[in-house]
């Protein structure tokens, strides 16, 4: 039953989006003001719960779609497990309850996090995706989101520097993430009618999109001390994670796209949380390191 339900709601991609909601609200927490636990959980639990409500209400949506792909065709919904009129009561109420919790937080972070919503579950599920090879690039906006949710629950002001380098860094990652694994899968994704780009454009155009948001998104970590407080820990992490993901990439393009996408995934996964918590832990480390 637990497995269910956390395959329901994508527990996986739920852990994700928790760390960035996590490092956009530390981010923005003023150091001068009391820290407050109970505001802090109760600005996850509103994520969680839109977040969770809004991957199974995906679910919903394209259960029909998930039986014509091996790769989805076990999802519970799909597979029978669940009945969609179930994981549909599920879904709305996890997005009121959500909704309602990060509106108590913050007006701000509320309308962020009904605007997630509402551009995931309506304009790129229902239009994007099954009609434009390109979808996945608008739909890294509320894929970005979290990270915004969380920032804002401490801040109204979303559109200052800091907000806007940790907005840029998931939402660049997004296309060489979600492209890499539409080559590992693009069968299956032809099979569902999907227009991905390996499938509609095939492998050349599919690296070349992949090796330019993949510089666009080094670039913007490079650029960290222009838009958050770096120091000590840009040069030692930031520096090296960069390197990384471009010579995966450089190894993963030159195989044309046959060798060695699972290292590549996996740096650009694990940078992504490099790149959005160096700032973080740079701004904290006051706290465990003695400057005098």
């Amino acid at each position: 039953m637990l497995r269910t339900y956390a395959d329901l709601t994508k527990f996986g991609i739920v852990i994700f989006v928790l760390l960035s909601g996590v490092a956009g609200y530390v981010t923005s927490f003023q150091i001068e003001n009391a820290f407050d636990w109970h505001h802090m959980l109760k600005s996850l639990l509103g994520l969680y719960f839109i977040s969770s409500g809004s991957l199974a209400l995906n679910q919903v949506q394209e259960w029909k779609l998930d039986q014509k792909m091996p790769r989805t065709a076990k999802r519970p919904i799909a597979a029978g497990k669940v009945k969609p009129v179930a994981a549909g009561i599920l879904a709305f109420a996890f997005l009121l309850v959500g909704v309602n919790l990060l509106f108590e937080i913050s007006p701000t972070a509320g309308w962020v996090g009904a605007f997630t919503v509402a551009f995931y579950n309506g304009l790129y599920t229902m239009y994007l995706k099954p009609k434009w090879v390109y979808a996945a690039v608008p739909g890294a906006i509320p894929g970005a989101l979290p990270v915004t949710i969380g920032y804002a629950a401490n801040s109204p002001d979303i559109f200052n520097s800091e907000s806007i380098y940790l907005f840029l860094i998931m939402f660049l990652w997004q296309m060489p993430h979600f492209w890499t694994l539409a080559i590992k899968f693009k069968d299956d994704y032809a099979k569902g009618g999907i227009p991905v780009l390996p499938a509609a454009r095939g492998m050349d155009e599919t690296l070349y999109q992949i090796g330019l948001y993949t510089i666009l998104y080094v670039a913007v970590a490079l650029a960290a001390p222009w838009f958050v407080h770096a120091s000590w820990m840009y040069i030692l992490v930031v520096l090296p994670f960069a390197f990384k993901v471009m010579q995966e990439f450089f190894r993963f393009y030159k195989s044309k796209g046959t060798e060695r996408w699972f290292a590549f995934f996996m740096w650009t996964n694990i940078s992504m949380l490099v790149f959005l918590f160096v700032p973080v832990v740079d701004k904290w480390s006051f706290l465990f390191i003695d400057h005098n």
